[in-house]
């Protein structure tokens, strides 16, 4: 919270430097929120997240490498989009990469309940990671946006694996070619 205050009595004096100047540069309501929430991260060693563009915290890409699951020793970038309205809207997702995943389109849309219904302005960046990982430790077959690897994680979970690797080994599964998202052991 003092953070927050602080931030707000530098943006005053900035703004009072700036009148003179001509030029003035407010801090939304979404950048104050968007840096509360990054300031409380708490990201384990198989996430980091980069600004393209250190003048914009409301887009930024994070970066997943699983270290346990069917996912393991994979590279997964996504992007996150807010937009002005946040916390009151949730954050845009994207995986940047083609993965073969029941809960991750091929377009890189995610399906996660938060980042659509669930989601709640008290909700926050460190509960959106929290899931993003999940996703990869636990599959979820029940609300897919990839039917097909979906089916597979029901119907046999050894096969779904074998997709899984071939997919981020960048082979084809059922005609599907896929991004080679696995990372060598030395660069983990």
């Amino acid at each position: 919270m003092l953070k927050i205050w602080s931030m707000k009595k530098e943006q005053q004096k900035q703004e009072n430097a700036d009148a003179a100047g001509g030029k003035k540069k407010k801090v939304t309501a979404a950048q104050l929120r968007v840096q509360k929430d990054l300031s409380e991260l708490s990201l384990g060693t198989t996430m980091k997240t980069e600004f393209p563009d250190p003048d914009d915290i409301l887009n930024f890409i994070l970066e997943i490498k699983p270290d346990e699951g069917v996912y393991t020793g994979g590279k997964f970038t996504f992007t996150f989009n807010m937009s002005s309205n946040y916390p009151h809207e949730p954050p845009k997702v994207r995986c940047q990469q083609k993965i073969y995943h029941p809960n991750i389109d091929l377009e890189g849309k995610v399906c996660l309940n938060i980042l659509r219904e669930d989601w709640k302005p008290v909700l926050n960046l460190n509960a959106v990671i929290v899931g993003m990982q999940f996703l990869f430790l636990e599959p979820n077959a029940s609300d897919p946006l990839n039917k097909e690897a979906a089916e597979d994680l029901r119907a046999s979970r050894e096969a779904f694996r074998r997709n899984v690797r071939t997919s981020m080994a960048g082979g084809s599964v059922r005609g599907t070619s896929y991004d080679n998202v696995m990372i060598s052991q030395s660069r983990r």
